[in-house]
């Protein structure tokens, strides 16, 4: 598991550890008083909890959801196959499996202390805050899941198509849940979210895990509006599309899945080079190469797309991998092929149909056709560029606002989609994100749909900005036909 932290509050009748997984900018924790544990959000893998049970010899007495969660697959099932442990959802939620639905108000007991379920739709009709009550009957922390963050709150445009609501309705239904179940509890409690910077869940996150609610009653913007019309037109205002993956994995997170282990078992097959590109041929799979975009640029099977394992992997696999059930081969670096299908798993993608044996070593040595991305450093970029220059930048419009080379594109990665049959390939451009990660993602997705005109940046606009060389601007330019 990545983990980029863990925190841990601790007395001697009850421990709370957060477990945050940086990839996925998510928070799962792990309660324990006595002789008894809640785990509550857990990753798709298990075996971590597993072993902190184990550890410190307590029983798995609840596993908490605090809804139906879709940027990522949950272990519940998993967790509760293995445990025994009963899946516990807030009101109205209705899984396509054994579950305790809470009453609003209902208490769990845990130990020595308590678990209270508080029902704040508005995210998601069914999301549910989680108050834990200590052994003197004070009321300590609240686990929020995506209600509340820390600087914003739960997008609440997710379930409407399950509810037919607007988004408009559902920010309505947050404000109240914010104003009548988390607004009147003590500044002194400490919040615990489900996500943290980087997750799509929100969008003015803080990078903070975890805060007291007092602090955020004075600086989460969301928790300072005069009434309601003003909170549902800020919450949103700047919303982006959420990612294609989204409703895949609420599907899966409410109808069930596959276990990890049977995901694992099929995925971690080695394939020789003959059956790799047989397979590939026949099927139809997508070839996803994990390696770094420094290894990948020198050389890469035709027709590969670049994700690189080190980044944000899953989330930009969710973001442009449209169907979490197409097949998948998988070129990896050695030893990193069970760290790829496990994250995989984590947004649902659980059709990993083996890896390349060998990696793309094997590949290049057994005389197969190889592929390349013509790239160039900041450097040579300055030299090579006139005021004729084309640039595509695939970064946010947020940070191309903020900053860019003038007169450049910015066609955002998470849509190339959209704009990828645009590009005329007659005319040379230079391709850059802001560190060379996504360009290179969308490198890959160039050269798949023939277009190979192009030379990428390394170092991106970070690189660039050092050169001292580029005129830029902090303003958004019109959209321009490529």
């Amino acid at each position: 598991m990545y983990i980029l932290n863990i925190k841990k509050v601790t007395n001697h009748l009850m421990k709370v550890e957060q477990i945050y997984t940086g990839c996925l900018a998510q928070g799962a924790y792990y309660i324990v008083s006595e002789n008894e544990a809640a785990i509550i959000d857990p990753l798709r893998e298990v075996k971590p909890y597993l072993d902190r049970l184990e550890k410190d010899n307590v029983a798995l007495k609840y596993i908490f959801e605090t809804h139906f969660h879709a940027d990522f697959v949950s272990g519940h099932l998993d967790l509760s196959k293995k445990t025994g442990a009963p899946i516990v959802y807030g009101p109205t939620a209705q899984p396509e499996f054994d579950a305790i639905i809470a009453e609003d108000n209902q208490i769990f007991e845990l130990g020595k202390v308590k678990i209270k379920a508080l029902h704040t739709p508005g995210h998601t009709m069914e999301s549910t805050t989680y108050l834990l009550i200590d052994e003197n009957g004070v009321e300590t922390a609240i686990f929020t899941g995506d209600t509340l963050f820390l600087g914003d709150v739960g997008r609440p445009d997710l379930a409407q198509k399950a509810t037919n609501l607007t988004q408009e309705d559902l920010a309505g239904i947050l404000y109240d849940s914010l104003q009548n179940k988390i607004i009147p509890l003590d500044d002194s409690i400490t919040v615990y979210p489900a996500h943290g910077a980087g997750s799509a869940c929100g969008k003015n996150m803080q990078k903070e895990t975890v805060d007291i609610l007092g602090n955020q009653k004075k600086t989460n913007y969301a928790l300072n509006q005069p009434d309601k019309e003003s909170f549902v037109k800020e919450v949103l205002d700047g919303l982006t599309a959420p990612p294609k993956y989204f409703g895949m994995n609420v599907a899966m997170n409410k109808g069930g899945y596959e276990s990890l282990d049977a995901v694992m078992d099929k995925g971690l097959t080695a394939i020789a080079v003959e059956d790799f590109e047989n397979y590939a041929e026949e099927t139809g799979a997508l070839i996803l190469d994990t390696r770094s975009p420094a290894e990948f640029y020198k050389g890469f099977i035709p027709n590969s797309v670049n994700i690189g394992l080190k980044g944000d992997f899953a989330p930009w696999v969710g973001a442009l991998i449209v169907d979490v059930k197409h097949p998948l081969l998988l070129v990896v670096e050695e030893g990193t092929e069970e760290e790829a299908i496990t994250r995989l798993s984590r947004v649902g993608f659980d059709n990993v149909v083996g890896y390349l044996k060998g990696g793309f070593a094997t590949w290049k040595n057994s005389g197969k056709e190889t592929d390349e991305v013509k790239r160039i450093s900041p450097a040579e970029f300055a030299e090579q560029f006139t005021e004729k220059s084309k640039v595509i930048d695939v970064r946010k419009i947020s940070e191309y606002s903020a900053e860019h080379i003038d007169n450049a594109y910015n066609r955002p990665l998470d849509i190339i989609s959209d704009w990828v049959n645009t590009i005329d390939d007659s005319e040379h451009f230079f391709l850059h994100c802001a560190g060379g990660y996504r360009s290179m993602i969308a490198a890959s997705i160039l050269n798949s749909h023939g277009i190979r005109n192009f030379t990428e940046i390394e170092g991106g606009f970070n690189g660039i900005k050092k050169t001292e060389k580029f005129p830029t601007s902090d303003f958004v330019c019109q959209s321009k036909t490529i």
